[in-house]
């Protein structure tokens, strides 16, 4: 069996292998990026058909190329995102080989270099950066079991509401993405029924600046550790219909039926935490501790920004939430689909070395393993809470790279990484 040689190996081209590419490409590293399916493909097909990017133009992209045809406060469609990745890997020459599946990562028995057993061969690499990105394996409680008839499915299945058969639906998770398809199921004039748990939930604009410009100039993104709870919390803010702050009392006004976080299933019956009403409790606390640290960041800056004071105006608890449901019959009420936006959790089987903590989550500092020559992008939290996020990624992405730099030349490491500057972060560009 022929075995391919090559310096540096790439895994995944979603916006992590993009970003590393660019930076190794830049510190003449040799190097090849190997992507199971296309570029970004999550984009494409993981992820419902309205979906747009939850931040706008100007931040959701990389610092050397904007959104072609699209204003910096607007929000790019999905597949707007995977043509820009596209486009940016083009633009930096990035070897990117697609359709090639790394099925197992090994060392050489010498341990002189790494083993990617691929789709298409061999390849063995004397560096190895693992760029697969957080959303590896989507969560499917197994609460509901398949005799009920029902149809179950994780949200990166959820296309539209014409693919599901008539009736109520439940989506369960009060996130981004649960939040968005149970209003566009809604919108549809659909029965929804929201099942939420704890979330953060910020201002889609306050004071004429994006939640994100906020989360910047008051440096939350470059928190470096989550508070207790904090690194699982769902965040409620959405970019559809030109971006808006998510109201979960509104949607209830209009017809949908909050529920708390769900528990068991015995009977037909599903049933639900009392926490409800705590939950939207915390997420308004979340929401006004925004706006209390802007309004003190404007005023002890002297910055000429209207005050909002509608802004803090809570809507009166509908009766789903006065009086909430601890059940729900789900023949009775009409339930003939359950959306689960309940998240992903890592998948690293493919990988055979000694490099996870108990928790599955591989050790490392900022992206650099304790196993010499492998590093791991993409992942929340790598080095910051911005980690995750797209211009996030890219300075990560820069540390990486910098750091198999150095240590290729023989060099002791002097790893630095970039920073945008608070000033630059208050412009509407990058």
């Amino acid at each position: 069996m022929s075995v391919e040689k090559i310096e540096s190996l790439v895994i995944g081209a979603g916006q992590a292998g993009v970003a590393v590419s660019e930076h190794l490409g830049a510190a003449g590293v040799p190097y090849l990026v190997v992507e199971r399916s296309r570029i970004a493909e999550c984009w494409r097909t993981a992820r419902w058909d309205s979906l747009v990017a939850n931040g706008p133009a100007w931040h959701d992209r990389f610092p050397n190329m904007e959104f072609a045809n699209l204003g910096p406060d607007e929000f790019a469609p999905k597949d707007r995102v995977a043509d820009y990745f596209e486009a940016y890997a083009k633009q930096i020459k990035a070897p990117i080989r697609c359709s090639t599946e790394v099925t197992k990562l090994t060392h050489k028995a010498d341990g002189s270099c790494f083993i990617a057993e691929t789709s298409n061969g061999v390849i063995e690499a004397a560096r190895v950066v693992v760029a697969t990105g957080p959303f590896q394996k989507p969560i499917i409680p197994t609460v509901v079991p398949a005799e009920m008839g029902i149809m179950q499915m994780h949200s990166n299945q959820y296309r539209n509401p014409q693919h599901l058969p008539h009736g109520a639906v439940l989506v369960v998770g009060g996130g981004s993405s649960g939040v968005q398809i149970a209003a566009e199921l809604q919108e549809a004039g659909r029965k929804v029924y929201l099942s939420m748990g704890p979330h953060s939930k910020p201002p889609r604009r306050y004071r004429g600046k994006d939640f994100v410009w906020w989360l910047g100039v008051l440096g939350m993104w470059d928190a470096k550790t989550p508070h207790p709870g904090m690194e699982h919390t769902t965040i409620a803010v959405s970019g559809a219909h030109g971006g808006h702050t998510v109201d979960f009392r509104k949607l209830a006004e209009n017809g949908m039926t909050l529920v708390g976080r769900t528990e068991n299933f015995h009977d037909g019956k599903l049933t639900f935490a009392d926490d409800l009403k705590k939950n939207l409790l915390a997420g308004d606390a979340d929401y006004l501790s925004i706006l209390d640290a802007a309004d003190a960041y404007v005023a002890k800056n002297g910055l000429n920004m209207p005050e909002e004071p509608e802004a803090r105006v809570i809507s009166v608890d509908p009766d789903c939430v006065k009086n909430p449901l601890i059940d729900v019959d789900l023949k009775a009420a009409g339930i003939t689909s359950i959306i689960w936006a309940t998240g992903y959790a890592l998948d690293f089987s493919w990988i055979k070395l000694d490099i996870f903590g108990t928790n599955g989550r591989p050790k490392h500092q900022r992206g650099v393993s304790e196993v010499p020559g492998l590093y791991f992008l993409g992942l929340p939290w790598l080095s910051r809470r911005a980690s995750s996020f797209i211009w996030g990624v890219w300075h990560d992405a820069k540390y990486v790279a910098d750091d198999i730099a150095t240590k290729r030349s023989g060099l002791p490491s002097k790893t630095t990484v970039r920073r945008v500057s608070v000033k630059t972060r208050r412009d509407s560009t990058l």
